[in-house]
């Protein structure tokens, strides 16, 4: 087969296998004008090779520059993953944990007296209410779509508020119901309520307080707080499943047909997550990279089911019970500004019911041996490796609280008023 080529002043040239032949006197042979035309190449452009070598150098500025802001990505999600609380949703084998035959009976002989004792309308709130500025009239726990958002939502991001989120709450609080729409245990106009917030702490491991914790009337459950096998410790029943995406259960175990999910938001993605989780929906893959470990990619929750917190409720508990200095921005980490969900949980309760109780809190720290949750393997050494979260002064508060009879501690972890020597425990 012949290939051929043909202009004005050349006649046609004919190539086959390689070889070059002229078909007609006075032409020329498309090899030489090749070569004659290659010869010009430097002539015709004279900074060709420069504009390569420039090309070259711009290619390897732009890899370098995906490096970069990958590298600055990466940078960024380690900072909020040392920024974000700790999480509670390792269950492994316990520790092993001795009790005490007397001091079981003392903390069953407790708690039945609590339970017992006439009810006070009111009288955790009110006496909170003596600790808070007088310009604080917060009664609104839960966010609603038909109810007006408080003046200063949206001055601070989470968890304090909803700074740059304003469209994305709004959206996903036309998801739930009304604010008419309040089923136990919210509504308590019929009856003096008495709240038990559940800590995960280790000292619950023995106690066998299961049945009676079953007896309170609202039973608020901390982040990944397992029941099943530790039933018999804990109770069967909750009431409210309060969490943020990194603590809530891989596996829900929540088998109370009247229990709320209350979604506590840390950052900006978690809004993303309970909205997928309301929907039924897997979660975004751009949002998975900012958990800072697995989360659930379902709760088997009707969207009635859900609530979302007022983050008032965690401004109020670190500005004006702990005395905790504003949030501020920082390049690095966070303050020790921002509460543990256990004292978070204590003033949601005070909205909730009348008189307020705690089981499993307290952090003895020196019983460093012993099991920091009631449901793994951690030791109570565990607690100094956080930097969220200060310790300390919601020890103090706690403390003071039981003291003066705002909330009851059941199991003796903060403040023993049942033990012997009635001595704080936890410091």
């Amino acid at each position: 087969m012949a290939f051929g080529y043909k202009d004005d002043n050349y006649s046609v040239t004919r190539i086959r296998h390689g070889e070059t032949v002229e078909s007609m006197e006075g032409t020329r042979s498309l090899r030489a004008r090749g070569h004659q035309a290659s010869s010009q190449i430097p002539e015709e452009f004279p900074g060709s090779a420069v504009n390569e070598n420039n090309m070259r150098v711009l290619k390897r500025l732009a890899a370098h520059r995906c490096v970069l802001v990958l590298g600055v990505l990466l940078g960024l999600l380690c900072l909020v993953m040392l920024s974000l609380p700790p999480s509670e949703t390792t269950t492994s084998k316990p520790l092993s944990c001795h009790v005490n035959h007397a001091h079981k009976k003392q903390v069953h002989e407790h708690v039945h007296r609590v339970l017992e004792s006439p009810c006070h309308p009111g009288s955790t709130r009110q006496s909170l209410l003596d600790r808070l500025p007088a310009s604080s009239h917060m009664t609104q726990p839960f966010l609603w779509k038909d109810v007006p958002f408080p003046d200063d939502l949206f001055l601070y991001p989470p968890p304090f508020g909803f700074k740059g989120l304003q469209g994305k709450v709004e959206d996903l609080l036309k998801q739930l119901p009304d604010s008419n729409f309040v089923p136990l245990p919210e509504k308590t106009l019929d009856k003096c309520r008495r709240c038990v917030v559940m800590g995960n702490g280790g000292i619950l491991r023995g106690l066998e307080l299961g049945q009676l914790i079953d007896r309170f009337d609202t039973i608020i459950r901390l982040n990944s707080g397992p029941l099943g096998e530790f039933s018999a410790d804990v109770g069967n029943l909750t009431s409210i499943r309060m969490s943020y995406p990194e603590g809530t259960p891989l596996h829900w175990m929540d088998t109370d047909p009247h229990t709320l999910f209350v979604a506590v938001v840390y950052k900006g993605v978690d809004v993303s997550w309970i909205s997928a989780m309301i929907n039924k929906l897997a979660v975004p893959l751009w949002d998975w990279l900012f958990f800072w470990q697995k989360v659930p990619d379902q709760i088997p929750l009707e969207p009635q089911r859900f609530r979302l917190l007022n983050p008032q409720i965690i401004r109020e508990a670190a500005l004006d019970l702990l005395k905790y200095p504003p949030p501020r921005p920082r390049l690095w980490g966070r303050d020790q500004n921002v509460p543990t969900m256990g004292v978070v949980a204590l003033n949601l309760a005070s909205l909730l019911c009348d008189e307020v109780s705690l089981a499993g809190f307290g952090y003895n720290l020196s019983q460093q041996g012993a099991p920091l949750h009631y449901y793994d393997h951690l030791p109570m050494t565990f607690m100094l490796q956080q930097t969220t979260h200060n310790v300390d002064r919601e020890t103090e508060l706690l403390q003071s609280l039981v003291r003066e009879g705002t909330i009851t501690d059941l199991t003796g972890g903060i403040h023993c008023s049942f033990c012997p020597s009635r001595q704080d425990v936890a410091h």
